[in-house]
Protein backbone atom coordinates (compact mmCIF):
# COMPACT_ATOMS: atom_id res chain seq x y z
CA UNK A 1 0.00 0.00 0.00
CA UNK A 2 1.09 3.51 -0.93
CA UNK A 3 0.82 5.97 1.60
CA UNK A 4 1.13 10.00 1.74
CA UNK A 5 1.26 12.22 4.62
CA UNK A 6 0.23 15.44 4.82
CA UNK A 7 2.90 17.96 5.48
CA UNK A 8 2.81 21.73 5.52
CA UNK A 9 5.97 23.39 3.50
CA UNK A 10 7.49 25.87 5.62
CA UNK A 11 10.48 27.09 4.03
CA UNK A 12 12.26 26.73 0.22
CA UNK A 13 15.40 24.90 1.58
CA UNK A 14 17.55 25.00 -1.74
CA UNK A 15 15.53 26.15 -4.94
CA UNK A 16 17.64 24.89 -7.62
CA UNK A 17 17.27 21.28 -6.37
CA UNK A 18 13.45 22.14 -5.83
CA UNK A 19 13.86 21.15 -2.20
CA UNK A 20 11.52 22.61 0.17
CA UNK A 21 11.51 22.10 4.08
CA UNK A 22 8.12 20.72 5.31
CA UNK A 23 6.55 20.09 9.08
CA UNK A 24 4.67 16.82 9.29
CA UNK A 25 3.20 17.01 12.83
CA UNK A 26 6.56 18.66 14.45
CA UNK A 27 8.99 16.74 12.45
CA UNK A 28 10.74 18.40 10.24
CA UNK A 29 11.73 17.06 6.37
CA UNK A 30 12.80 17.87 3.10
CA UNK A 31 11.15 16.95 0.27
CA UNK A 32 11.66 17.78 -3.80
CA UNK A 33 8.68 19.86 -4.63
CA UNK A 34 8.97 19.10 -8.53
CA UNK A 35 5.80 17.42 -8.81
CA UNK A 36 3.77 20.51 -7.33
CA UNK A 37 5.86 23.43 -8.96
CA UNK A 38 4.25 25.54 -10.61
CA UNK A 39 5.12 28.44 -13.30
CA UNK A 40 5.99 31.36 -10.19
CA UNK A 41 8.47 30.95 -7.45
CA UNK A 42 9.15 28.10 -5.62
CA UNK A 43 8.25 30.62 -2.74
CA UNK A 44 4.97 30.76 -3.54
CA UNK A 45 4.10 27.06 -2.29
CA UNK A 46 5.76 27.99 1.43
CA UNK A 47 2.03 27.69 3.58
CA UNK A 48 0.86 24.96 1.09
CA UNK A 49 -0.36 21.57 2.54
CA UNK A 50 0.96 18.49 0.36
CA UNK A 51 0.63 15.18 0.03
CA UNK A 52 4.32 13.58 0.47
CA UNK A 53 5.79 9.96 -0.80
CA UNK A 54 8.80 8.70 -1.05
CA UNK A 55 10.83 12.10 -0.74
CA UNK A 56 8.36 13.63 -3.05
CA UNK A 57 5.50 16.56 -2.92
CA UNK A 58 3.08 14.36 -4.80
CA UNK A 59 0.04 16.79 -4.74
CA UNK A 60 -1.45 19.79 -2.96
CA UNK A 61 -4.41 19.32 -0.48
CA UNK A 62 -6.30 22.14 1.38
CA UNK A 63 -6.02 22.62 5.25
CA UNK A 64 -9.29 20.30 5.77
CA UNK A 65 -7.96 17.41 3.96
CA UNK A 66 -4.42 17.67 5.47
CA UNK A 67 -6.18 17.85 9.10
CA UNK A 68 -8.86 15.36 8.61
CA UNK A 69 -6.30 12.74 6.98
CA UNK A 70 -3.30 13.39 9.73
CA UNK A 71 -6.35 12.57 12.19
CA UNK A 72 -7.05 9.29 10.15
CA UNK A 73 -3.77 8.26 10.43
CA UNK A 74 -3.18 9.22 14.08
CA UNK A 75 -6.24 6.72 15.31
CA UNK A 76 -4.74 4.13 12.76
CA UNK A 77 -1.38 4.10 14.80
CA UNK A 78 -3.46 4.20 18.15
CA UNK A 79 -5.73 1.22 16.79
CA UNK A 80 -2.21 -0.72 15.19
CA UNK A 81 -1.09 -0.42 18.97
CA UNK A 82 -4.04 -1.68 20.55
CA UNK A 83 -3.89 -4.58 18.22
CA UNK A 84 -0.07 -5.03 19.46
CA UNK A 85 -1.03 -5.48 22.51
CA UNK A 86 -3.86 -7.64 22.19
CA UNK A 87 -1.42 -9.80 20.80
CA UNK A 88 0.76 -9.08 23.60
CA UNK A 89 -1.51 -10.44 25.69
CA UNK A 90 -2.62 -13.22 23.85
CA UNK A 91 0.83 -14.64 23.83
CA UNK A 92 1.20 -14.02 27.64
CA UNK A 93 -1.88 -16.13 27.78
CA UNK A 94 -1.01 -18.97 25.58
CA UNK A 95 2.18 -19.13 27.89
CA UNK A 96 0.29 -19.75 30.85
CA UNK A 97 -1.56 -22.67 29.40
Amino acid sequence: MCLGIPGQIIEIADAARKLATVDVSGVRREVNVICIEGDGPLEELIGAWVLIHVGFAMSRIDEAEARATLEILHQLGEAQDEIEAMRASETMLGAGR
